[in-house]
């Protein structure tokens, strides 16, 4: 298996924060990798370090089978990246812009001419690429910046929260492209996301990441399994919480039981079986019930399992 990406515990200190602590990755060529974490977990620090914008402490990792520390020439004309805030100056036009990172990756006219071309078709900017960027809207921008990510057709591409603050309909059209660059392209894509339904839809698996440790990672399927089959939601007081894990905790087939607040979350391998021992249970100790609800697991559900914490989609990454 040839590996786009290959990081073996990745450190990086910052005073006496360890933002990153001893991160591994083993990423093969064609994979959508998600990766996801709450505030501070160094969801960013990883990006940084992995795209050669800050040198690790220590550890070491390979990008497209270069050194990110050593050879960071050679990895960076090999990767692509859109960070969450695109660097685009408003006096120019998306053409130009395009046309400028072509230059600086060395491609010449004609090449250069052909390939906004293709981005074009490809990230849907139509006429405005003739517009200053003053005049594009969120999306737009968003847009472009992948197509200056992809200019000189890289081998992996880094997406940085590439949605966050778009409407639904300019983000179902990045997730297209997405998927286009990956199965008709075959490129690699380390994706980071505040959109846990994002990294369901997107990736082939994913990474959680919590006080600078890689804490769960596999498939979506694989991460929602391994919390249970189903989930039973309940809502009560918080101040029941730890009353309800205590008298929930022996009935037979539930699994695991998780409080956060008012948020009471029942694993189960049959949770239609066990909902109703579970209400029963509640009314016997006298725990007000607010609200139940039976459903599938979620990626919520396994990030809430991993780091203590729901993910927050108005979130600040890190």
């Amino acid at each position: 298996m040839t590996l786009a990406i290959h990081a073996t515990d990745l450190v990086r200190v910052f005073g006496d924060n360890a933002a990153v602590n001893g991160v591994s990755l083993s990423i093969p060529r064609g994979e959508i990798y998600g990766f996801l974490g709450p505030n501070g977990a160094g969801k960013s620090t990883a990006v940084r370090m992995l795209t050669t914008l800050l040198n690790p402490t220590s550890g070491t990792a390979f990008v497209a089978g270069h050194d990110i520390q050593n050879d960071t020439e050679n990895v960076r004309l090999r990767i692509g990246v859109a960070l969450q805030d695109a660097a685009l100056d408003p006096k120019q036009t998306g053409r130009e812009i395009l046309d400028m990172q072509g230059r600086l990756y060395g491609l010449n006219k004609t090449e250069r001419h052909t390939r906004v071309k293709e981005l074009l078709t490809l990230v849907n900017i139509d006429d405005a690429i003739d517009n200053r960027i003053s005049t594009y809207s969120g999306g737009m921008k968003r847009r472009l910046d992948l197509a200056a990510a992809l200019v000189h057709q890289p081998q992996v591409l880094f997406l940085d929260e590439p949605t966050t603050g778009l409407d639904p309909v300019s983000r179902s059209t990045v997730w297209d492209e997405v998927r286009y660059l990956n199965r008709e392209l075959g490129m690699t894509i380390f994706l980071t996301t505040q959109y846990l339904e994002e990294a369901d839809a997107l990736a082939d698996r994913v990474g959680i990441i919590a006080k600078g440790r890689i804490v769960a990672e596999g498939t979506p399927t694989e991460l929602k399994r391994s919390i249970g089959s189903d989930v039973i939601a309940v809502r009560i007081s918080s101040s029941d919480g730890e009353r309800a894990r205590q008298c929930l905790g022996n009935i037979a087939g539930v699994d695991a039981v998780e409080v956060n607040g008012e948020q009471l979350i029942v694993s189960a391998a049959n949770g239609a079986a066990v909902v109703s021992p579970v209400a029963v249970a509640l009314s016997e100790n006298d725990i007000a019930v607010a609200e139940l609800t039976l459903r599938t697991p979620t990626l919520d559900d396994v990030f809430l399992h991993t780091t203590g914490a729901r993910m927050q989609a108005d979130e600040v990454p890190a």
